[in-house]
């Protein structure tokens, strides 16, 4: 079975695609894909965690404020997480859809978290693309996660019943 998957972003930019499903347990929603089409790699703290070619698990938590995605390298190496703060996750067990909410956290195995895009965001609120009211839930939204993570209450454990 196939997720038919669109991620909104501010202003109108949106991704339309169709992933393999994984499992749909209700509460959470377990895709597989591939990144496609990166015009460069994501390095965090000087070091490349994402780029094309690389296969993730997702993991959708409907009714929430986040989304998990399960990196590995091209060969099959868990390379960390990378979650997305976003307004919203609906599925209705077909279509999954998110609306991003620019600031990101990508969590190495070792358990260090970084906080990334906050210049998007700050750019976004500028320039009048979301709200302030938008921009505050993103920090709170990214806050809270980067609390759990701390006190070991993020990533769901779900997170770890599942691999490539």
């Amino acid at each position: 079975m196939r997720i038919h998957l669109i991620y909104r972003r501010f202003p109108n930019r949106v991704l339309e695609r169709y992933d393999e499903l994984v499992a749909d347990l209700g509460s959470v929603v377990i895709g597989r894909s591939k990144f496609e089409g990166m015009l460069a790699p994501l390095r965090v703290n000087g070091i490349e965690v994402i780029r094309n070619g690389y296969e993730m698990l997702y993991f959708a938590f409907p009714g929430k404020d986040f989304d998990i995605l399960k990196v590995y390298s091209e060969e099959g190496e868990f390379v960390g997480l990378y979650v997305d703060v976003l307004d919203y996750t609906k599925w209705d067990g077909e279509t999954l859809e998110m609306l991003d909410l620019f600031l990101d956290i990508f969590i190495f195995p070792s358990g260090e978290a970084f906080l990334l895009d906050e210049d998007e965001i700050e750019m976004a609120l500028n320039y009048g693309i979301i709200s302030r009211e938008k921009f505050l839930k993103a920090y709170r939204t990214a806050n809270r996660i980067l609390r759990e993570i701390k006190s070991g209450e993020f990533p769901p454990r779900i997170v770890w019943e599942y691999s490539l």
